[in-house]
C-alpha cells in the first residue's frame, strides 16, 4: 500500500513505529490482539507489563472513532481492557509528530518494575 492510500491512523502508527525503533525499550507488538473472545486489537502493545497504546487518527475528519457508533464501540474496548488489567494510552496526531507519545511511553514503561523470574528453591 503507497503512503498516499494509507489510512491517516496507520501513517500514523507508521511514524510512531519508527520512533519506538530509535529508542532502546522493550519489544513491542503490533496490532495486538488481548481479547481472547473478541476481535479486538491493540495499535501497538508491550503484552508482559499490559501496556498498550492506541494511535487515534481522523480526530478533525470525523472518522469512524468519534462517530457515535464508533465511539461507543471503543469505549467497551476499552473498559473490557481496563478490567483485564490494562493501561491503554491513547494519542493523537499532534501527540506522535511531537514526540511526546513517545515520552509518555517512554516514562511508562521505564518507571514500572519488570516481573520477576522466579528460580527453583533448593
Amino acid at each position: 500500500m503507497s503512503p498516499s492510500s494509507r489510512s491517516r491512523s496507520s501513517q500514523l502508527e507508521a511514524i510512531f513505529a519508527l520512533q519506538l525503533g530509535a529508542v532502546c525499550l522493550p519489544p513491542w507488538e503490533e496490532e495486538y490482539p488481548f481479547h481472547p473472545k473478541r476481535r479486538w486489537r491493540f495499535d501497538f502493545a508491550w503484552p508482559a507489563r499490559k501496556v498498550a497504546v492506541e494511535i487515534e487518527g481522523g480526530v478533525w475528519t470525523v472518522g469512524r472513532h468519534q462517530r457515535p457508533a464508533g465511539f461507543l464501540a471503543d469505549i467497551e474496548k476499552y473498559n473490557a481492557a481496563a478490567a483485564a488489567g490494562w493501561w491503554v494510552l491513547r494519542f493523537g496526531a499532534a501527540d506522535v509528530k511531537s514526540g511526546a507519545a513517545l515520552r509518555v511511553v517512554m516514562d511508562m514503561l521505564s518507571s514500572q518494575v519488570e516481573p520477576k523470574k522466579l528460580s527453583p528453591v533448593e
